[in-house]
């Protein structure tokens, strides 16, 4: 693990037309750090994930991985450089099995590419590093079944597999408990809580008891801009963050 902070924001602002989505944020994410983004509907948080995974081009500022501007690069070059992202909407082959989902992520991170995927007999090692990764993530049974069999949590489990077969050193998670029930949700705060302090993690989350169990700093937006960051306790007390979402927020102790 290297000195530099894994992600740093600089006056970061993305606009469409004359509607202005993340206006002049500057953020800093630290290493180890489980940090959650959170704020009102309209707040920006969907755009700034994107500019951060690199689905959308930053109309200002920059965006650095680790030190290194990124704020040109495409989804694929920062993959390379430690960055791996889960979305709200399932990118998954669902109808190849489960153990292959996570074997093309593995593969393409050895660099063995998509030719020839099939043709794994060979490739021991690469099924054991998938298998463990599904161990992992709590799908040890569920291997060699489609991946459309799959509830919508262990989909989003899946997900997480397949992210981390990337070895990032950055984990992006955008709203990961939505849809869940509060048993899948409070499944995937577990598996997000044990991942290794190596992962730094950054994630967008309506629940919030989610983000209260599960973060140890939170960051709040408010109409493209940042409102506040600071522990989950210093965030809940704020008056400023009460008013953004017009009362006080209650969650569960």
């Amino acid at each position: 693990m290297t000195d530099l902070d894994p992600l740093e924001l600089r006056h970061v602002s993305r606009h469409f037309g004359s509607f202005v989505a993340v206006d002049g944020l500057d953020l800093t994410v630290r290493a180890g750090a489980r940090h959650a983004i959170i704020g009102p509907n309209g707040a920006g948080k969907s755009t700034l994930f994107g500019l951060i995974s690199g689905t959308l081009p930053a109309t200002a500022g920059s965006v650095l991985v680790d030190g290194r501007d990124v704020t040109r690069l495409p989804v694929d070059r920062r993959v390379a450089l430690g960055v791996a992202a889960t979305f709200q909407h399932s990118s998954l082959f669902l109808r190849e099995s489960v153990l292959e989902n996570v074997l093309l992520a593995v593969l393409r991170r050895s660099g063995s590419g998509f030719g020839g995927w099939r043709k794994v007999g060979a490739r021991a090692g690469a099924i054991d590093r998938a298998r463990t990764l599904l161990d992992r993530v709590g799908l040890p049974a569920r291997h060699g079944e489609p991946a459309a069999a799959l509830s919508h949590g262990e989909r989003r489990q899946l997900e997480v597999a397949v992210a981390l077969a990337t070895e990032p050193r950055l984990l992006l998670l955008d709203e990961p408990a939505a849809g869940m029930s509060p048993a899948e949700t409070a499944r995937l705060t577990e598996l997000i809580a044990a991942l290794p302090r190596e992962v730094t993690v950054l994630l967008i989350e309506h629940d919030l008891d989610m983000v209260f169990e599960l973060a140890d700093t939170v960051t709040v937006m408010h109409l493209g801009r940042h409102l506040k960051t600071g522990s989950p306790d210093e965030v809940r007390a704020s008056a400023e963050v009460q008013s953004a979402y017009l009362g006080t927020m209650e969650v569960s102790p």
